[in-house]
Formats: structure tokens, C-alpha cells, sequence
């Protein structure tokens, strides 16, 4: 039953702070209020990186992007009170019915519940363990067991009686982003014999990245063993990594090796993420790429977090780690060695790509499986 104060808004605020791969977890939640709210318009204010899901989003309609300090983990932000006031400002002028702030569970809602609040949105919907006063009308507590954050997000709409049975990830990727992608894999002269595999060896958080001699080695393995074409992909910064990458590779490995590093638009990294047969990276965005766009993914999944809370979501995948005494840690940078990484194996990770491969028909040469440890579904 939805709540009738939320039956009749028809102007909604859905507030998510953090990275790209928290606003795709939480897309199923936004499906939710849009499909129990069908006359309602959804706005979603987003980070500078997050935002680039919402507009790929066909239950979104507008998007407001905000770098907010609260979720600024570098301290690269300086202190500007006048940014603050100006998305108040604009979030006003839009004079929005209610608004719902998504937020991981270590995270406080109170801070974006603040800045609601003082652009005088009437309904502020939170999960909050802190007291929130006055600042939410409707003060949401998850259940004690482990929730995936996609389960997170819609428990906390359901909240006010906003529910959906459709719980897949929502991504669209633009046809002029396929056709661009058709169009460069032409132009590289990659075949189709053989599994094409993208592979993105960056992360914003150090303790979550593969060490980038090992990418190394599950490139070349992936050439080697199974015959594939790779796309290294990046963000612009990354373009040293990719190169190091490459540099580092066996001569015969890199005419099937293709880096891409800062040279693809947002919609053009999930055209082709579409395109391969396979995505392998760290617990980072285009891990929920992959899974939004049903492409299969190993994820190279660093302890810091809980796996079963932010693992690959509804997509063939592979969790691979290392069980390590000090897991859970929460850390952007590890103090410690970076094992529940460093020892999973290059062959370790080309052997779960290969089963994925086989697992959804693509032929490939018999390799010798050294197993997999890890979660994996």
C-alpha cells in the first residue's frame, strides 16, 4: 500500500552521492518509484560520476550533478559554502513533492536529508540509524540480516509502499554509442573468432585494485590460452596505467591487445562493455556495467567490502579474493600486503573466464584449470 502523502507527489527528488557503480546498484529502487508513481517526474541529483548513469536511465527525467563534500574521500574539494547554497537554490526552484536519499549503510543520510530540508522539500524518506530529528519524515531501519545494496535500495522505497517485481539494473545504451563502438572494432580489425574481452584495470580506490602486474599476465594468459581480442579500457587519468600495462607485455600479445584508455565517452564504454563476450576488473563501475548490461564478469573482488553486499547483480559472474584475517576493513589504501588480491592468481582469473565463456556457449581451446577460490554464481 503506498503511503498517501507519496501517492500524491508527482514531483520526486532521488538523491545518490557517492560513485557510479552506488547509483547503478540503486537504478532497480528508482524503477521502483517510477513504476508505483507512473504520473510522477524523477529527478536524481548525482555526483559528476554518478550522473552519467542517470542520463543513461529511461525512468530518470532530469538530472542535477553535485560534487558533495560529505562524499569527497580524497579532501579534494575546497571549502566553498556558496556551492552549497546554489544547489539548494536550484533544488528550490524546482519545488519537488518529496525526496528519497539513498545511501550505503556505513554512510549518514543527514547531511543530503539537511540540504532537502533547507530547500523545503516537504517528504525526506532515509535509512538512518542516527536520530534524525526533524530533518526525515519518514525514518527507514533495514533489516539486521546482510542485504545486497540493490536489496537496500528497494527496501528502503518500499518504505512508503514502492515496490517493483522488475529488479534487474537499468543502463540504455544509446544506438549512436553502439554504432560508434561497431565502427571502431572495424576499424581495429578485430574478428569475431575468438572472445572478445574487456578488461579495465582501474579503480578510484587503491586497496580495490588488482595489481597491475598481474593485469599483466591475465592479458597475456587471455591472448595465450584463449585466443581473445582485449580492449584495456580507462578513465583519462588512467592512460599511464594502461600504458605500463601494455609496455609490460610479450611482444606476440599485443596486436590483439587494444588500449582505450580516455578515448571513450561514458555511453561508449557501456556500448562496448555490451559488445564483449566478457568483462574482467576490480569491484568498481564497470563491474555494474557489466551486470547491468548482462555481459558476464570476473571481479576481482577486494576484501575491503562485503561481497554478498556489493557483488555483480542478476549476470553469470565470478567473485574472486582471497580470504584474508583482516577483511572488512573499509580501507581506501591497504596497510597491509593487498593479499585478499595479490594471491589470486593470473591463472586462477583466466580459468573462471573461460568457464564463464563456456557456461554461455562460446567455444574455446581446453585449459588446464588450476580452480577458483572466491564466491561465484
Amino acid at each position: 500500500m503506498i503511503d498517501e502523502r507519496w501517492r500524491a507527489a508527482r514531483r520526486i527528488l532521488a538523491v545518490r552521492l557517492d560513485n557510479l557503480g552506488d547509483v547503478l546498484v540503486t537504478t532497480p529502487a528508482l524503477h521502483a518509484v517510477k513504476a508505483s508513481l507512473p504520473e510522477a517526474a524523477l529527478t536524481l541529483l548525482a555526483g559528476p560520476v554518478g550522473a552519467q548513469v542517470g542520463r543513461l536511465n529511461s525512468d530518470v527525467d532530469d538530472v542535477i550533478e553535485y560534487a558533495a563534500p560529505w562524499m569527497d574521500p580524497w579532501h579534494r574539494l575546497p571549502q566553498d559554502s556558496a556551492r552549497e547554497q546554489q544547489v539548494i537554490a536550484a533544488i528550490r526552484a524546482r519545488a519537488f513533492d518529496a525526496a528519497v536519499i539513498f545511501t550505503s549503510y556505513h554512510q549518514s543520510p543527514l547531511p543530503a536529508a539537511y540540504l532537502c530540508y533547507l530547500a523545503d522539500i516537504p517528504l525526506r524518506l532515509a535509512a538512518s540509524i542516527d536520530g534524525p530529528g526533524s530533518l526525515l519524515t519518514t525514518r527507514h531501519k533495514h533489516p539486521a540480516r546482510m542485504l545486497h545494496e540493490v536489496e537496500r535500495g528497494l527496501d528502503l522505497v518500499g518504505a512508503v509502499g514502492l515496490h517493483t517485481d522488475e529488479r534487474d539494473l537499468v543502463l540504455r545504451v544509446p544506438p549512436a554509442a553502439t554504432r560508434r563502438i561497431e565502427r571502431r572494432l572495424a576499424r581495429m580489425g578485430i574478428d569475431r573468432e575468438g572472445p572478445l574481452v574487456v578488461v579495465h584495470p582501474g579503480c578510484s580506490m587503491p586497496a580495490r585494485t588488482y595489481p597491475w602486474e598481474l593485469y599483466v599476465e591475465v592479458v597475456a594468459l587471455l591472448v595465450e590460452r584463449l585466443g581473445a581480442r582485449v580492449l584495456l579500457t580507462g578513465a583519462a587519468d588512467e592512460r599511464e596505467l594502461i600504458a605500463r600495462i601494455v609496455a609490460a607485455l610479450p611482444g606476440d600479445a599485443r596486436p590483439r591487445v587494444h588500449p582505450c584508455a580516455g578515448t571513450l565517452a561514458f555511453a561508449e564504454l557501456c556500448a562496448a562493455i555490451a559488445a564483449a563476450d566478457l568483462t574482467i576488473t576490480n569491484n568498481t563501475g564497470p563491474m555494474h556495467i557489466a551486470a547491468a548490461l548482462k555481459t558476464p564478469v570476473v571481479a576481482l573482488f577486494a576484501l575491503t567490502n562485503p561481497p554478498e553486499q556489493w557483488g555483480p547483480w542478476r549476470v553469470p559472474h565470478r567473485q574472486l579474493y582471497h580470504e584474508v584475517a583482516c577483511r572488512i576493513c573499509y580501507s581506501r589504501v591497504c596497510p597491509y600486503g593487498h593479499e585478499c588480491l595479490r594471491l589470486v592468481s593470473p591463472a586462477l582469473v583466466v580459468d573462471a573466464a573461460a568457464e564463464l565463456l563456456a557456461e554461455v556457449g562460446m567455444a574455446l581451446p581446453a585449459v588446464e584449470r588450476v580452480g577458483v577460490e572466491g564466491g561465484a554464481a
